[in-house]
């Protein structure tokens, strides 16, 4: 790879981020200029036009985790659905050049030789590197990925879709595959109308499954039906006993798994197996320390072949099969994009769970 070959890109000695002010229970996200990183001989430069804002952003900057503060780690940035472009590659990258458009994952790095990032686990590294909370994540205007563990981003698949890939569709991707669903299966979704819920549908769908999206309100269930492709649609708060009327869609059995992104729901989340033999509990959302857990009788468990399994965020792996799915078009745009100078207001209205589908900023607009 010569100069000559690469793409040119100014990159300047400051850039805009979102930085979190007053770290805690009143924090808020002030747009301010911030120094562009450097990078190692083994790195590229990203500059993001899209960055997605999750649920795991707000317990960063709230705290409300059992992990160390983000400042406690030098960061003043979350994020980690970040879309962009490479602008600049260090003197040993060899598969990347400046112009290629990537990502920016919630897993910034890892150590590459352990057992499990060689099967395929690489996310439950021990020396995995957390985007957002251990180096500033994706509302930070450029960043800096190992060549190594950078993802690229297909032709065809806009920043808006392909930034809430990097954590939201291909977490619920991963939770899918490894429910062991097969088609034909009921795929429940308590918190179906949220960022990760409506990206979950529409995977559930593409993969055959039979979609049942759980939440509230007109706006969330017209997406939910007509947008992202639930087979049904349960509003919480017009019926009397959720798990009943799950029990009645799911062929007056039960749920065959309930992929859990609203964390309130875990507590009766049970439930909506009803008497399904083998029936799962997929834990995706991460409630705030001591809250929301699921009860579990043993007996129900055997009589039911009946569990509960969990799963982090997704493989590189995974992350390149979901993108696909966005390639193919089964993965449709259902976000809201605010520009840079709303960063907070999207921030504070996801916390508020105001946002139907996903939410993104971009970094290209005032």
């Amino acid at each position: 790879m010569t100069e000559e070959k690469m793409q040119a890109f100014d990159i300047p000695k400051e850039c805009k981020a979102g930085v979190v002010v007053n770290e805690g229970p009143d924090f808020r996200v002030e747009v301010q200029m911030v120094p562009v990183p450097e990078i190692k001989p083994n790195e590229c430069l990203i500059k993001m036009n899209a960055t997605g804002i999750c649920h795991s952003d707000l317990h960063f900057m709230l705290h409300d985790w059992a992990l160390p503060k983000m400042s406690e780690m030098g960061v003043r940035c979350a994020g980690h659905e970040g879309a962009g472009v490479i602008v600049k590659v260090g003197s040993d990258v060899k598969t990347l050049k400046p112009g290629m458009r990537a990502g920016f994952k919630p897993i910034a790095d890892t150590c590459g030789a352990c057992e499990l990032c060689r099967t395929d686990k690489e996310c439950y590294c021990t020396k995995a590197v957390l985007t957002g909370l251990m180096v500033d994540g994706s509302y930070k205007q450029y960043a800096v990925s190992p060549e190594r563990y950078t993802t690229i981003i297909p032709d065809g698949v806009s920043d808006f879709i392909a930034g809430p890939i990097m954590c939201s569709a291909s977490t619920i991707y991963t939770s899918i595959k490894e429910s062991g669903l097969q088609p034909g299966d009921w795929a429940v979704f308590p918190g179906g109308g949220g960022g990760v819920g409506m990206q979950g549908i529409q995977l559930a769908k593409a993969m055959g499954l039979r979609p049942v999206a759980i939440d509230s309100g007109a706006e969330k269930k017209k997406l939910c039906l007509e947008t992202a492709g639930a087979e049904e649609f349960i509003d919480f708060a017009a019926v009397t006993d959720v798990g009943d009327e799950v029990v009645r869609i799911c062929d007056g059995i039960g749920a065959h798994a309930v992929f859990v992104t609203a964390v309130q729901s875990y507590p009766s989340s049970i439930t909506l197996l009803g008497g399904r033999i083998g029936g799962k509990v997929m834990c995706i959302g991460l409630p705030p320390a001591g809250k929301y857990h699921i009860d579990v009788d043993p007996g129900q468990m055997c009589f039911k072949k009946q569990g509960i399994q969990g799963t982090l965020v997704s493989s590189m792996a995974d992350v390149d099969r979901t993108l696909d799915f966005a390639k193919r078009g089964l993965l449709k745009p259902i976000y809201t994009v605010f520009p840079l100078s709303k960063f907070n207001d999207a921030v504070q209205m996801l916390r508020r769970g105001e946002i139907a589908g996903r939410a993104v900023v971009d970094f290209n607009s005032e």
